[in-house]
């Protein structure tokens, strides 16, 4: 799984009808450690109901077909977690606001 904050999202009107309906995030990988962007950005199905700002975990490879919402579904990468809190080293580094 990878750490990744919702930058927003992408519209594509023509895509397969399994597509229909799916919405598509833009997601910015993050540093674990001072929660900061990397610059290194991918498009990914959104099967948790996530909002922008948010830091989420994404799969993907075989691991992205494997949600309710994407399964049989051409996706290479899925949002499946939204995250509420990051601890290392005993101190917290994230915590989402409303958690």
């Amino acid at each position: 799984m990878v750490l990744a904050r919702v930058s927003g999202t992408v519209v594509a009107t023509h895509k397969p009808a399994s597509m229909q309906g799916l919405r598509l995030l833009l997601l910015e990988k993050v540093d674990a450690t001072t929660m900061k962007g990397k610059g290194d950005y991918v498009v990914a199905i959104d099967a948790v109901g996530a909002n922008a700002g948010e830091i989420v975990f994404y799969v993907t490879g075989s691991s992205a077909r494997m949600t309710e919402a994407t399964k049989g579904r051409p996706s290479d990468a899925t949002v499946v977690a939204i995250v509420d809190e990051v601890e290392q080293d005993g101190a917290f580094v994230y915590r989402k606001a409303n958690a």
